[in-house]
């Protein structure tokens, strides 16, 4: 029997300096290669397109598209692929949407080089990774729901209105969205018209700062 190959991945994080310590983790792991990097969720999913990797790391506060945006993007695209969260954020309302975004690991930066390799086995075997707190939100949120009988709040707007919103709240025309999510001018249109009527909003400075109140992009 031959040698397992390695576990291909794909880091995604604006911060230059923070994809390269990753970098040093893992690639010091015989079973762990990053054979892809990528400063953005946009370019993130474009790499996966490309390279295929088994597992992608991504960062939540990035530019064109979030972390959570991406993984929901790769989740449908590339549904054999795996997905870890790597973040600063020790936020419930992050690790539920990362969860849904279908995420199989959360793990903190304060503690990657400590979790972040063993995150990284067990997403490849098909195991979730939570770090403590996150497995603590997330019984606490069972059992709040139990005790009122309901489920979660429904979304306001659609996953792909909000990487609209997101992207135009960015300075981006039309056009340039409408490359950077694969769809039509004619299309973005149509969700940058229905973001302002569902949120009653009037023009792009308005859902600019929605942007912002809503976590997309920082002040």
């Amino acid at each position: 029997m031959g040698e397992v190959p390695p576990t291909r991945i794909l880091l995604a994080d604006d911060h230059a300096l923070v994809r390269r310590g990753v970098r040093l983790i893992l690639d010091n792991e015989p079973d762990l290669s990053v054979v892809a990097e990528a400063a953005d969720g946009a370019e993130a999913v474009a790499q996966a397109r490309i390279e295929r990797p088994d597992l992608a790391i991504l960062d939540i506060a990035m530019p064109r598209l979030t972390g959570l945006q991406a993984a929901r993007e790769l989740s449908r695209l590339l549904p054999e692929m795996r997905i870890l969260i790597l973040t600063m954020y020790d936020n419930e309302q992050y690790f539920f949407e990362a969860l849904k975004a279908g995420a199989s690991g959360y793990v903190l930066k304060s503690v990657a080089d400590r979790d972040l390799v063993e995150a990284c086995r067990a997403a490849v075997r098909g195991e979730s990774f939570l770090y403590p707190g996150a497995v603590n939100a997330l019984i606490r949120n069972y059992l709040d729901r139990v005790a009122k009988g309901d489920d979660q709040p429904r979304r306001t707007i659609t996953h792909r209105e909000e990487e609209v919103l997101k992207l135009v709240a960015e300075g981006y025309s039309s056009k340039q969205i409408a490359d950077v999510l694969f769809i039509s001018v004619k299309t973005v249109e149509r969700h940058r018209a229905n973001l302002l009527q569902k949120l009653g909003l009037r023009d792009r400075l308005e859902l600019t700062r929605y942007a912002i109140r809503a976590g997309l992009i920082e002040p």
